[in-house]
């Protein structure tokens, strides 16, 4: 009796070596079900016990594995405000109003922090999304404390808070209309043009100093931003965006980040020029860092796009990180060392200087916060 061929995967090679020599292997996933998404692989946590690991044996699933849509987590959170004490960030306060981003960057610094929801940093970090509608509701609260001073609260540092269920949750309109009725700073940082949908809140704040708005562009050709940040932004829209809130009123501060050797760093100057170009009144780089389980994604992502660049790209990031692919320590993680480093950063000097983008950020006012009135949750006896 003839058998029957089974289906074939159209996947990654599932074993492969790094340019380091190590051996590179991770669960296969078809591609044309990844399709749209940044990461090629899903391993487990590394806080779980077990960790799973997919192969494709030949035979036909009966119960196939759902394609990777995006699954919204709905959550209830205790509190909003996060504070950090890096030296190397301009802000102590912080608010993501999602965890996860389905942008599916696949360089995110962030992807590691999936993993202590129970989550790979591949491509659940894109795809599971936990979400906090409650969050404007506890700014309020957290705003009114007896203890609280007034200091600029960023939002975006982690995970984009414009990113595509925000259309549907509109968590970031709320919490923009807390920050308008308290008189509190923001800054934003997003890659997404749906900034712009809430031009009329950020209007009103940028004409009493109280927010900025940072863009973040990674490259101008279309389709290698497509494969590195699949669901985020165009680079034509984000370039719309900073003309339309800079029309508006809104201090806008473009970032070339991150900058990966021999990838994107060649568009470094034309970056900052279309950014000028728009408006934007100052700008910022930063240099690829691979904290954790980016190493690996990233080094799957180069192994499916660009084969032939991928000894040297990895060998150019660890020349920037001194002799490996991240550096955590403070003062050096965002810019990095070396030769290379310190060429990339004498570029963007010059090319800033020359645009007028050498400027620093604007100042945010914080003397006309007014704290919310709190609500009296003493139920009546009567």
């Amino acid at each position: 009796m003839a058998l029957r061929a089974a289906p074939a995967f159209d996947t990654l090679e599932r074993l492969s070596r790094s340019a380091d020599g190590d051996i590179l292997a991770f669960e296969q996933v078809p591609l044309e079900r990844a399709r749209g998404r940044g990461a090629r692989s899903n391993r487990s946590s590394r806080f779980d016990s077990l960790q799973r690991h997919s192969i494709d044996d030949g035979w036909s699933r009966e119960d196939p594995q759902g394609d990777f849509d995006t699954r919204e987590h709905v959550e209830r959170a205790c509190s909003i405000i996060s504070r950090n004490r890096s030296p190397d960030l301009p802000f102590d306060q912080s608010i993501n109003p999602y965890r996860g981003c389905a942008h599916g960057c696949a360089y995110c610094y962030a992807r590691p922090t999936h993993n202590y929801l129970g989550h790979s940093a591949g491509l659940d970090f894109e795809r599971d999304i936990h979400i906090k509608p409650n969050a404007a509701e506890l700014l309020r609260e957290e705003l009114g404390r007896p203890r609280y001073r007034a200091r600029v609260i960023a939002i975006g540092t982690n995970t984009d808070g414009y990113q595509p269920l925000e259309r549907k949750y509109r968590i970031m309109r709320d919490l923009l209309k807390v920050f308008l009725e308290t008189q509190h700073p923001v800054a934003i940082i997003t890659k997404s043009a749906l900034v712009t949908r809430d031009l009329d809140l950020l209007g009103e704040l940028a004409r009493r100093n109280l927010v900025s708005v940072t863009l973040s562009l990674t490259s101008m050709d279309h389709r290698l931003s497509r494969w590195m940040e699949p669901r985020a932004s165009s680079p034509a829209r984000r370039l719309e965006a900073i003309g339309r809130l800079r029309e508006a009123g809104v201090p806008v501060h473009v970032l070339a980040a991150p900058m990966i050797p021999a990838i994107n760093d060649m568009e470094l100057e034309r970056l900052l020029e279309n950014a000028a170009a728009q408006g934007a009144r100052s700008a910022g780089m930063l240099m690829l860092r691979l904290p954790g389980e980016v190493s690996d994604i990233f080094r799957e992502w180069l192994l499916h796009h660009y084969p032939d660049k991928l000894s040297h790209v990895l060998s150019l990031v660890r020349s920037v990180r001194g002799g490996k692919t991240n550096d955590a320590r403070f003062h050096s993680r965002f810019t990095g060392q070396g030769p290379y480093a310190a060429m990339l950063e004498q570029r963007f000097k010059l090319v800033a200087r020359r645009l007028g983008l050498a400027r620093k950020a604007p100042t945010l006012c914080h003397d006309l916060f007014v704290a919310p009135t709190r609500e009296n949750r003493q139920l009546s006896l009567f």
